[in-house]
């Protein structure tokens, strides 16, 4: 009884309880706007999904499959109910389980977002780290001009241009398609180092511009002037007291970034035939599947949510002086 109580008054299970409950908040909020969107497209989502393949059999067939034969108020908390244990419902398109081909589609976007972020963490660290510590110097005007490049560039543009040097005129690299991991190690990284670069190279300019900053904030503290005036050596003063101290609000934004890949590479996946979860909304919208639709935009608010709370957690572990609350 009295571990119990002990781990109860922990700071990081407090802290834990507390952001599982607000995850908990916003994920209904977000099921009742999934639920909602459905409902608010003009005409008969059944009828427009249909499109030329409407016969009244396979009209009534897909509403009764759907349940949107049901009241709106039975069919929300039906929805609610459903979305809580797993089942999504099925596809307009093929009547596929939504949850099972969601699944299928999550690993390929998983890789490209890790992958994108793994990429953008080893430009944007040094050349951040760079840029500050010469600020003013043309090596800082150098860094500062390029992280604007890959801010402003659009990343279908990129994916382009980069698919006709290395694809095209190379020859080096494919110029679309997937190979599972754990089938085809070689394959698959053969096909993600495109699309892994297109997105990689956007963040890492966004990044760069985040860790320069972090940087020359961290320098300005009066603890950093205080190691120098003690004589501590340049090398000392720049990684243990600046570095060290700047990559911290860095983390959170690595951890939005990630977030913002896996629910933001529609256009990648399309440009490069990334079967993943972007190309599957993409395709789903142009056939109003919107069970696929209301499933993939509940996985991806999931996976932000998590990647919010491991930021978060990861945090304070690597800060000590943040207390949990």
């Amino acid at each position: 009884m009295t571990s119990t109580r002990l781990l109860g008054n922990h700071p990081i299970v407090r802290f834990l309880a507390q952001r599982l409950l607000y995850s908990a908040v916003v994920l209904v909020g977000v099921l009742i706007v999934v639920f909602t969107l459905v409902h608010l497209v003009p005409g008969d989502p059944v009828r427009i999904a249909l499109g030329t393949r409407y016969t009244p059999e396979a009209y009534e067939a897909l509403r009764t499959a759907s349940g949107m034969d049901r009241p709106i108020v039975e069919q929300f908390f039906g929805y609610i109910g459903s979305a809580l244990t797993g089942d999504l419902g099925v596809s307009f398109r093929n009547g596929d389980p939504v949850t099972v081909t969601l699944l299928e589609r999550l690993p390929a976007t998983l890789s490209l977002g890790l992958v994108g972020i793994l990429i953008a963490l080893v430009i944007a660290i040094p050349a951040g780290i760079w840029s500050a510590l010469r600020e003013g110097r043309v090596s800082d005007a150098i860094v500062r001009v390029a992280s604007q490049f890959g801010v402003s560039i659009p990343d279908f543009r990129l994916g382009i241009l980069l698919i006709g040097l290395f694809a095209s005129v190379l020859g080096w690299l494919p110029t679309s398609g997937y190979r599972p991991l754990f089938d085809d190690p070689g394959g698959w990284l053969r096909h993600i180092i495109l699309p892994g670069l297109t997105v990689g190279l956007v963040a890492g300019a966004i990044l760069t511009r985040y860790v320069r900053s972090a940087v020359l904030e961290v320098a300005a503290m009066g603890y950093v002037r205080t190691a120098r005036s003690k004589g501590l050596p340049p090398p000392v003063v720049t990684f243990r007291h600046i570095v060290r101290n700047a990559l911290l609000p860095v983390l959170t934004i690595t951890g939005i970034q990630l977030a913002t890949i896996l629910g933001g590479v529609i256009v990648v996946e399309v440009v490069f035939a990334w079967p993943g979860l972007g190309r599957l909304v993409f395709n789903s919208v142009a056939a109003r599947d919107y069970p696929v639709i209301q499933g993939a935009v509940l996985l991806i608010a999931v996976l932000f949510l998590l990647i919010n709370l491991l930021v978060d957690v990861l945090y304070a572990v690597v800060d000590p002086r943040i207390r949990l609350s």
